[in-house]
């Protein structure tokens, strides 16, 4: 797989294949989810078509010359007077983002294309042909919907979709860190990565005091062509709901459904790789899994020398995410990126979706500029080409209240030792626990850790007291690497009375 770079220039690899709907309006009643997978079927029963590049006109601009080139204010799709809650602003095509985009709009009239017109930019100090653009058949890049979930006077940006198929929403109090997208294709194969492209939007007109919005996409790519119907819900956790249908044209190696995208450079358990004055740099800090027999698994993120791909085999999975636990402006120390205002995204499967694994993928990455962390799942049973595979699940970006075992989880997972008369060469874990299980405990209460480590790793000492001075219980792990070449996998959880108390910590210490 090769070195990660930004999502925006992942998004300019992709191509379409793109339907225009007729100018004059269609019967709403007619248009819904089904009339999206229709099309989905159809395109995958076709051989895929590349789709025209970035005009001349438009190519060679800079990133700063791109940024320059905004949607004008007054022209919002629902904007104005109109009384609506919600409001569309739209990207125009350009830089990394080479391919149109169509969008529509459904009201109770019908069904219109949402036209490109260069008048309803603001171009900034770029010179640019603007009747020449006119007649270009130029799409858009994408869009971002606006709601005021912050205050009641201000409509603030809550969803953008732009790029591939990549979008990311905000609740009350956050900014944007970690993205999500519609589809991932042989993630960290030799082969290499196919990125699916939303080719096609359909935003259904809200009605006046609504509180959720309705937006269809059209996927395509290569192999796989697809229908997504996504209901936002904004708020202090914002919800997405996703229906999907997949349509494979053939077979793929992986296919990786519901997909989280991060970025992870150093924290608490991975040092920084040269002088920094911040203690840590990530979008998120960790992966949590709650499986169907009620454990709750969470794995720190690292930054790992070389491509690190590890996995969870489960069955009907409750839930899976990128969260950010640490949640301190004195983590980070950064008063312009604000990482402790990044959203936690927790995945939440509808239905059955019976064996597979959520697989975690963690990329070398040199700086905070590249998106080095994926995480989804993978089916054991992927659908056979042509035949329909349907699948739902929610969203939601949190910040205020993350996802949380009932009983107790790790607040920090810290590396290296503390004073040694003899320094060696073995390697020591100290993690903080804190939850309601631990907060019940009697005061003369007996707290275990129980540690596994596997073949790679000899285990030293293990030990568990009460954290006076931070709350909770911390333990310390400590182990010696057999072979430095590889991995080594770790799991610790703490029991009471028999019982667990706690979700499992579930470490992988990369290859030195």
């Amino acid at each position: 797989m090769p070195p990660a770079v930004p999502v925006a220039l992942v998004a300019a690899l992709l191509v379409p294949l793109l339907f225009f709907l007729p100018a004059a309006l269609s019967p709403a009643h007619a248009f819904g989810f089904e009339q999206v997978a229709q099309r989905a079927q159809e395109l995958a029963a076709a051989p895929y078509r590349r789709p025209p590049g970035l005009p001349k006109e438009l190519q060679g601009l800079s990133y700063d010359e791109y940024r320059d080139i905004r949607f004008k204010r007054d022209r919002f799709l629902w904007g104005g007077d109109s009384g609506l809650p919600f409001e569309v602003a739209f990207f125009h095509q350009g830089l990394y983002f080479e391919h149109p985009v169509r969008i529509h709009e459904v009201t109770p009239e019908g069904v219109r294309p949402i036209e490109f017109d260069p008048a309803n930019f603001d171009y900034g100090k770029n010179k640019l042909d603007l009747v020449k653009l006119r007649y270009l058949n130029l799409g858009f890049a994408g869009f971002r919907v606006h709601y005021p979930i912050n205050t009641s006077g201000y409509k603030d940006e809550v969803l953008v979709f732009l790029g591939a198929s990549y979008f990311r929403a905000l609740g009350r109090g956050q900014q944007y860190g970690a993205s999500a997208r519609g589809l991932a294709i042989d993630t960290a194969l030799p082969s290499g990565e196919e990125f699916p492209r939303f080719t096609e939007f359909w935003l259904e007109r809200p009605a006046p005091g609504a509180d959720s919005l309705v937006v269809h996409a059209l996927l395509d790519s290569p192999r796989v062509a697809g229908a997504y119907r996504f209901v936002l819900r904004p708020g202090v956790d914002t919800v997405l709901e996703v229906k999907a249908r997949l349509f494979l044209r053939e077979g793929v190696g992986k296919l990786g459904l519901a997909p989280l995208t991060s970025m992870y450079l150093f924290g608490e358990n991975h040092p920084a790789p040269y002088e920094d004055y911040r203690p840590e740099v990530h979008d998120s800090d960790g992966l949590a899994i709650h499986s169907s027999t009620g454990e709750w698994l969470w794995r720190p993120l690292v930054n790992p020398r070389r491509l690190l791909v590890t996995s969870f085999a489960l069955t009907n999975p409750r839930g899976f995410g990128l969260l950010q636990r640490d949640r301190e402006f004195m983590r980070y120390e950064d008063t312009e990126v604000r990482h402790e205002l990044r959203p936690g995204v927790w995945i939440e499967p509808r239905g059955d979706w019976g064996a597979g694994r959520v697989e975690l993928v963690q990329i070398p990455a040199p700086d905070e500029t590249n998106d080095n962390i994926v995480a989804y799942w993978v089916p054991d049973q992927a659908p056979a080409p042509k035949q329909a595979y349907d699948f739902e699940y929610r969203l939601y970006w949190q910040k205020d209240a993350e996802v949380r075992p009932p009983s107790a989880w790790v607040t920090q997972s810290r590396r290296g030792r503390g004073f040694m008369k003899k320094p060696d060469d073995s390697i020591q874990f100290v993690m903080d626990w804190e939850g309601p299980a631990l907060a019940r405990l009697k005061p003369d209460a007996v707290v275990e850790v129980l540690v596994e480590a596997d073949a790679n790793a000899k285990l030293l000492e293990q030990n568990v007291w009460r954290n006076d001075p931070g709350g909770g219980w911390r333990t310390a792990v400590r182990l010696k690497r057999l072979d430095a070449s590889k991995p080594v996998e770790l799991r610790a959880y703490l029991r009471s009375d028999g019982q667990a108390i706690s979700e499992t910590w579930a470490y992988v210490l990369p290859p030195q």
